[in-house]
């Protein structure tokens, strides 16, 4: 029972975050293009089209691009499915969050051709990001952060 709850977990979690993702994507594309504006000292809502990766890497490789996040995600969710005894619940939310933010950007570079970004930081020099940029570094994030917490207990 426990293996089938978590696993209810694991996809309930990842369908939840695919889904504000792409929503929260899709609402700011139509409200920026109805002219929506928002700046203050942090950041500026803005509309950028990205073709490549984060920090503008690999721009103009969609294909690759898309073979590598497909591959991300076919390898996470390989792992989750072997390991998914030892995996606590916390591990599970984080690992969901980083995978429905890879495929939040897969997702639209297959169906637009490039990412819709729109956070611009006001207070330092930073790449045009995202809801589903946000999901991927919180999640690799913590994720390290719990195994390099595990391994030295």
């Amino acid at each position: 029972m426990e293996k089938v709850s978590k696993y209810l977990y694991f996809l309930v979690s990842f369908v939840l975050f695919v889904w504000a993702t792409l929503w929260t994507s899709g609402f700011l594309a139509e409200e920026v293009a109805r002219g929506l504006k928002i700046s203050n000292p942090v950041f500026t809502l803005t509309s950028v089209q990205n073709s490549g990766a984060a920090f503008s890497l690999m721009q103009n490789m969609r294909e690759v691009l898309i073979i590598l996040a497909a591959a991300a995600l076919t390898l996470i969710f390989l792992y989750v499915i072997k390991n998914i005894f030892t995996l606590s619940f916390k591990y599970l939310f984080f690992t969901a969050l980083l995978c429905a933010g890879i495929f939040g950007n897969l997702h639209e570079r297959i169906q637009l051709g490039y990412v819709r970004d729109f956070f611009e930081l006001n207070f330092i020099n930073f790449p045009v990001f995202n809801v589903a940029d946000i999901m991927i570094n919180i999640g690799v994030i913590t994720l390290v952060i719990m195994i390099l917490v595990r391994k030295t207990k």
